[in-house]
């Protein structure tokens, strides 16, 4: 079975990352979307939110499952069996940080890193695009899946 990790925090989850999702799934049996949890870091959505915002955007799609994890991404793919990383690229300065990630990935492990070039109209879509827009009140819904949904009341 090919199994892959696409590791993120997907504070939120964007069209970018659902691209990525839907075209991974033709590559591999089954595709463990890891939200990585880190304490250092201050999320816009919990990790319950932005379980559920995966889980109900790839419902129909047997293959997604939606774990979470903290630690090293090469020990967790240890862990669930997966003999590969799926990551995606939006740009030249995403592949520089991304390359030097494998490369160490790999040096740790017999891990794989596969990378998919985000489609070109996604390509502007990051995560900490999409939160400035909600904190600033935009119109975020052109940028993420429907299942993504802000509550109103979300503090600035």
């Amino acid at each position: 079975m090919r199994r892959a990790v696409f590791p993120g925090s997907f504070d939120p989850l964007t069209l970018g990352h659902y691209d990525i999702i839907l075209r991974g799934i033709t590559l591999f049996d089954e595709l463990l979307i890891a939200i990585g949890i880190n304490a250092e870091k201050n999320y816009m959505f919990s990790l319950e939110q932005r379980t559920k915002f995966i889980e109900e955007a790839f419902r129909e799609q047997p293959k997604v499952k939606v774990v979470t994890y903290e630690g090293l991404t090469v020990d967790f793919c240890k862990k669930v069996g997966a003999d590969f990383i799926l990551r995606g690229l939006r740009n030249p300065g995403d592949f520089e940080f991304e390359k030097a990630i494998a490369h160490t990935n790999r040096k740790l492990s017999e891990i794989e890193t596969v990378f998919l070039l985000t489609s070109s109209g996604k390509s502007y879509i990051s995560s900490s695009i999409v939160r400035d827009v909600i904190r600033n009140g935009g119109d975020y819904t052109g940028l993420v899946p429907k299942t993504v949904i802000v509550n109103p009341e979300l503090p600035n």
